[in-house]
């Protein structure tokens, strides 16, 4: 039998310790940050991507036949490290995420990565996202396995029942393999602008039909052990010419580092001609060809 949780979700402030987080996404699967981003970088973000929101396609056909309760109801920016230095520098290395980050997914890699970062701006009249777990992507058999993903949901307008607010399943994520959840077992994950909701990639999860009047944008931005395939290619969501400008840590954390995992008896995955291209991008290296 798996166990029985608080049907409420955790909140914590953003100056928590990391360790009060990681204590909830054990515990629940999911919790909510409350105020993570200021309320300047929401302003910042919302502005730095109005022109791709402008331009997206609510009706753009999806790779995925699975995700296309989208069609014709949502607005989607993807890259979106690539198109917004703001989030790029004050949300995607956010040190609150990067401090969970090392202690769920530290444990089992050497370098962890950024799996995706998207805008989704949800228009009225949208429906229920199917219930479903994010670490699905990589098709797991249901055998004993390490914490393959963290994620997240983060508010860049008032989140509310009304306007289809994540919902998520408390102690999902330690529900025996083949449970599905039932509706009435979901928890709506209210929160106020620049709020998050952070959860495992093992958490039942979904959006909510929006009945509101107005558009719900946010952020779906998640991280994964650093010798899994990400989910979104970020070698070409944000490519060399642009990932030499931006911090080494954003480099890192875009998966350009290699994962070294030598002196824990493994190897290195995501060489360049035998060397590491943080290195390169530390000796001006911008993708273009160069010389040894």
């Amino acid at each position: 039998m798996s166990p029985v949780h608080d049907s409420r979700l955790q909140t914590v402030d953003a100056d928590a310790p990391a360790e009060q987080v990681v204590s909830a996404l054990l515990q629940d699967g999911a919790v909510i940050v409350h105020d993570l981003l200021s309320q300047d970088v929401v302003r910042a973000i919302n502005a730095e991507v109005q022109p791709y929101v402008d331009l997206a396609d609510p009706d753009m056909r999806h790779l995925n036949p699975g995700v296309q309760f989208f069609h014709g109801q949502t607005r989607h920016v993807s890259g979106l490290a690539g198109k917004s230095p703001t989030f790029a520098n004050e949300v995607m290395i956010h040190p609150l995420l990067m401090a969970v980050c090392e202690a769920i997914l530290g444990p089992s890699c050497a370098r962890y990565q950024l799996n995706l970062a998207h805008l989704l701006e949800r228009l009225p009249g949208a429906g229920d996202q199917f219930w479903h777990q994010d670490e699905i992507v990589w098709n797991l058999m249901p055998v004993p396995k390490p914490e393959l993903q963290l994620a997240s949901v983060i508010a860049l307008v008032d989140f509310t029942a009304d306007n289809g607010a994540t919902r998520v399943f408390p102690g999902s994520h330690q529900w025996v393999a083949g449970r599905y959840p039932t509706n009435d077992e979901a928890v709506v994950a209210e929160m106020p602008a620049g709020s998050a909701i952070v959860y495992l990639g093992s958490t039942f999860h979904g959006g909510g039909a929006h009945s509101g009047p107005e558009p719900r944008r946010g952020v779906h931005l998640s991280y994964t052990l650093g010798w899994l395939r990400t989910e979104e290619n970020n070698y070409l969501a944000v490519p060399p010419e642009l990932a030499c400008r931006l911090p080494r840590q954003c480099q890192e954390v875009l998966g350009y580092a290699v994962h070294d995992a030598i002196e824990s008896g493994g190897g290195y995955l995501g060489m360049l001609d035998l060397r590491d291209p943080i290195e390169l991008f530390q000796e001006g290296w911008t993708g273009a060809a160069y010389a040894d």
